[in-house]
């Protein structure tokens, strides 16, 4: 069957599984909106490309399927460039298709021109490609959907002319071959070695392994390791494993701990610096490194072994036996000690967060759902609170983009129907994208909104401090947040005191809307 190609490529999304697409329709990118419905897609409208991509961004992390945005040429791409690149940062699968304009060499002062649209595009994703074709197209979406099954999830992004787009084109004709990872390989006698050798072996396990997390207690209980998480390995081991450390490796004495093993694993993980907050882990020992991607395989460590292999394939094949007297010398009390240590060190440094972080999780289901924003309460809550379950807190890790949460959280309540889901963000970058209430209003979705709002640029403020910098520009006119909630029709709500700040999470996850829920560094008082 003919359609033109703007239509045609809604129902190859929809026949490979896409379901939601998010965006703002244009003149340029118009035929791509004109198979949609007929396709059986839904369409999530935001107010800003950058809020589209940050939606497809938390539906993608909240479900593990590629989120996929419309956008038109020129602004509309430049847009959705930061999420990309938050996206790229964070391994994300996201799929962008934007129009570009038919010729750009021979032609000037066209609306939306840019000198090289697709390059700009590919200094954030994994690549950038137009198809002039519609077979290209095909193939090209064929392409990005494989590789977010096969390879590491980063973003993708298509263009197509938009004569393209307006011409006819024929239904693909081929479905898409199945996508499959090698699940087994051959033994490494020298990891066998290190593993069964290992007294005092520290894991550490980062969110390229929240996949594996059935497999990851058990493997860590068996070697009698203690365990480290990354902020986005949180929940992969239970912190009622008696040896968890918790997500505290940006802890600077977390070195002496590394200096005290016997072997470091690392599955997962790039060890970035947004991970630990130095060059070095600490450790004078073998290093075994897991990973996807052959890129972190290289760096700082010392690596003593480079694994490319699937987290969940590393710890299946190379699971130790099972003994009840594990060769652990990791010490309960002494672990238990040190997390409260440095629980005490993250509330020193910033004051009067973590009795708010003890609520806040104290009031809300154990599947909930969490999207933060760079604002001192998240930084805070990414040590001190315990997630039960990986994949369950998203936050802006690499990249460090400010207006991420509000936006992220709706993708994410929109791939989570009925499910309970958090956005937390702080004054000044809720302000990057606050009109995406309007989103969350029209499609009636039941989330809380925690604003932390201290009136500052707080985390600023006080790095200028430290560098003995003279605190400029760092104190706003805030508006009457509350109020400006309610204009756009959502509930809001100034709790003050713990017990009201729980009980207005409890309500603001029942409602038929969502709730801002306002908060200041008197509400723990």
């Amino acid at each position: 069957m003919q359609r033109p190609l703007g239509a045609q490529i809604s129902h190859l999304l929809k026949t490979r599984g896409v379901s939601h697409i998010f965006g703002i329709p244009g003149v340029h990118n118009q035929e791509m909106y004109r198979g949609i419905e007929e396709a059986g897609l839904t369409h999530i409208l935001a107010r800003h490309e950058q809020g589209a991509g940050f939606m497809a961004d938390g539906y993608a992390r909240a479900t593990g399927r590629p989120g996929v945005a419309y956008v038109i040429t020129g602004p509309g791409l430049c847009n959705i460039m930061t999420p990309m690149g938050q996206a790229y940062s964070d391994s994300v699968p996201m799929l962008v298709i934007s129009s570009c304009l038919d010729e750009t060499a021979a032609k000037q002062g066209q609306l939306h021109q840019m000198r090289d649209q697709e390059a700009a595009a590919a200094t954030v994703c994994d690549w950038s490609h137009t198809a002039h074709t519609a077979e290209a197209a095909y193939q090209l979406i064929d392409r990005a959907l494989v590789e977010f099954e096969t390879t590491r999830k980063r973003p993708k992004h298509i263009q197509v002319p938009i004569a393209a787009l307006e011409g006819d084109a024929v239904a693909p004709t081929s479905k898409q071959a199945a996508a499959t990872k090698v699940t087994t390989t051959p033994p490494d006698a020298e990891i066998d070695a290190l593993l069964a050798k290992a007294k005092r072996a520290i894991i550490v396990f980062g969110g390229g392994a929240s996949h594996a997390a059935s497999h990851a207690h058990e493997f860590a209980a068996r070697l009698g390791a203690g365990v480290f998480l990354t902020y986005a390995g949180r929940g992969i081991v239970p912190m009622s494993y008696t040896a968890n450390f918790g997500a505290t490796l940006a802890r600077a004495d977390t070195a002496q701990t590394f200096a005290a093993a016997d072997l470091v694993i690392a599955i997962g993980t790039e060890l970035s610096e947004c991970d630990i907050w130095r060059d070095h882990l600490g450790h004078d020992c073998p290093v075994i490194r897991v990973d996807i991607d052959p890129v972190p395989l290289r760096d700082a460590q010392d690596n003593t072994r480079a694994v490319l292999m699937d987290a969940e394939i590393f710890l299946q094949t190379y699971m130790p036996p099972a003994t009840d007297t594990p060769n652990s010398k990791w010490n309960a009390p002494d672990v238990t000690a040190a997390r409260t240590r440095w629980r005490a060190q993250t509330d020193a440094e910033r004051p009067g967060i973590v009795p708010l972080c003890d609520a806040l999780r104290e009031a809300t289901p154990e599947d909930t759902m969490f999207y933060s924003d760079m604002t001192q309460f998240a930084y805070v809550a990414k040590e001190v609170v315990p997630m039960s379950r990986p994949g369950h807190w998203h936050h802006p890790y690499g990249f460090g983009t400010l207006g991420y949460a509000l936006p992220a959280a709706i993708g994410g309540a929109v791939a989570r129907k009925g499910k309970p889901t958090i956005a937390i963000a702080g004054d000044y970058g809720f302000q990057y994208t606050l009109q995406e209430l309007a989103t969350a209003v029209e499609l009636n979705l039941p989330l809380p909104i925690i604003l932390w709002d201290n009136g500052k640029l707080g985390e600023i403020e006080d790095s200028m401090i430290r560098a003995q910098i003279a605190p400029n520009a760092v104190i706003q006119q805030n508006p009457d947040f509350c109020k400006l909630a309610e204009a756009y029709g959502a509930n809001a709500t100034a709790p003050r005191s713990i017990k009201a700040f729980k009980q207005a999470i409890t309500e603001a996850l029942r409602a038929d809307r969502p709730t801002l829920i306002h908060i200041t560094p008197e509400t723990n008082s």
